[in-house]
């Protein structure tokens, strides 16, 4: 089994960028090049720490609508990653292509590309994982990180599977947010030996908190819980009175297997391969959706979708959306910034399906601290809402408050590329990127 690199050094500035690997050609093209697609990454938002991408470190720097980041041209002939935080395993078509994965954090941002990391954004506490705390502004190679399935990242910590199975954190450790049994940084990747007999499968972060599957459907927790139960283990099994848990430790009051995971700001929602979530936490918002605001440690199953299957999960920091086999997406939780998408800033108290959006069939969805997105079926259209203040909707002239979703426009005259589809989309505190897919 492979072991990562850790020694102390420095990148050089001779580090190359993505393009050096994935570059178009300037020869002239074939008809068959002519009908392929081209892959790019989209980010908008502010991006004061380097969180776009786009080289420039000006600290009033937005983007107000999507544009590809300059330094990224990724594999023509690829497909999403197969392992996305809360959403059930994908298979089938595409299957030995190349894949490609994304992530926001707090400031920070991720693209996993064949096995690889690029990362980029703010870098204090070693969040990163270059080996320094400074800020990073186009995507840069991790060269300690290979075999990458996913990367997850956190508020000041990142979260790395590879594809035998193993995890490895690094960034800020205080709460125990690495799981490294102390609560120090690390500059470095750094394997996180938990007490698990199988190999990881499925992992998600948030701010403090992270929460890892195995392949047998078991799952463990770590990090921050300050008395609302997020991390799942009850009395005398979590944090110390600091409000940390550095050791990953195991959720035995889930009564099924789960398939995948997501972390909310102070709540954990888990997914089964029947498509049934369970959830435990915090809930004087209702982010749990259980009709009260009782919330607790203990896992429960959300009454109000007993009879619906649910492939994908997301949580923002007091909210949740869930999409059905139907690609129909339920929004519950906090609503004060428009992020339930209901044409209101009121909590809701249950899942409740959202109609501007229930005539499109729904194949993907994302959840920022505020702010929500989903992308649509065949013609893969980017809907997006919630909070607006920092432009991180994509959409021009939108108020700080967006209660309704909006379609996310893509420029195509700088570039003459023609039709685009979305793939996949991921939001952070203040920022958001995409995965595009276009056509000549």
């Amino acid at each position: 089994m492979k072991r990562y690199s850790r020694f102390p050094f420095r990148l050089s500035s001779k580090t190359p960028s993505l393009s050096h690997f994935y570059s178009s050609s300037s020869s002239p093209k074939t008809p068959d090049q002519e009908n392929a697609k081209t892959l790019q990454l989209f980010s908008w938002g502010r991006g004061s720490s380097g969180q776009l991408g786009c080289g420039t470190s000006t600290s009033d720097q937005i983007k107000l609508y999507p544009s590809p980041i300059p330094t990224l041209s990724l594999p023509p002939s690829s497909r999403l990653s197969s392992s996305i935080s809360g959403r059930l395993l994908r298979s089938g078509a595409g299957a030995g292509l190349p894949e490609v994965g994304i992530s926001c954090g707090l400031f920070h941002s991720a693209v996993t590309v064949e096995g690889q990391c690029w990362i980029w954004g703010k870098g204090d506490g070693g969040r990163l994982g270059l080996g320094h705390e400074d800020c990073v502004y186009v995507p840069t190679l991790n060269p300690h990180l290979c075999d990458v399935k996913c990367v997850a990242l956190g508020g000041l910590h990142s979260v790395c599977l590879d594809s035998s199975g193993q995890l490895f954190t690094w960034g800020y450790g205080g709460f125990g947010a690495l799981g490294h049994s102390v609560y120090t940084r690390e500059l470095y990747p750094r394997l996180v030996e938990g007490p698990w007999d199988k190999p990881i499968c499925h992992v998600s972060t948030s701010g403090t908190h992270t929460a890892a599957v195995t392949e047998s459907g078991e799952l463990y927790t770590w990090g921050r819980d300050e008395g609302e139960g997020r991390l799942g283990l009850g009395p005398n099994r979590g944090p110390d009175q600091a409000g940390g848990l550095p050791i990953p430790s195991k959720v035995k009051a889930l009564p099924v297997p789960l398939a995948a995971v997501s972390c909310g700001g102070f709540f954990t929602m888990g997914l089964t391969e029947e498509g049934e979530i369970w959830n435990w936490g915090a809930n004087r918002n209702y982010e749990l959706g259980r009709g009260d605001s009782i919330g607790g440690w203990k896992p429960q199953p959300i009454a109000s979708l007993k009879d619906i299957r649910i492939i994908q999960i997301a949580s923002g920091g007091y909210h949740s959306l869930a999409l059905s086999d139907e690609g129909k997406v339920f929004s519950w939780g906090h609503g004060g910034h428009g992020q339930l998408g209901h044409s209101s800033k009121q909590n809701q108290k249950i899942p409740l399906a959202i109609e501007l959006i229930a005539d499109q069939r729904v194949v993907y969805i994302a959840c920022g601290g505020s702010s929500s997105a989903a992308v649509t079926g065949k013609i893969r259209k980017l809907y997006m809402w919630g909070n607006s203040k920092d432009q991180q909707l994509g959409v021009p002239g939108l108020r700080d408050v967006q209660t309704s979703p909006v379609e996310v426009k893509f420029l195509s005259e700088d570039d003459e590329l023609g039709n685009y589809k979305v793939l996949a989309v991921a939001i952070g505190a203040s920022h958001a990127m995409s995965v595009v897919s276009r056509s000549a």
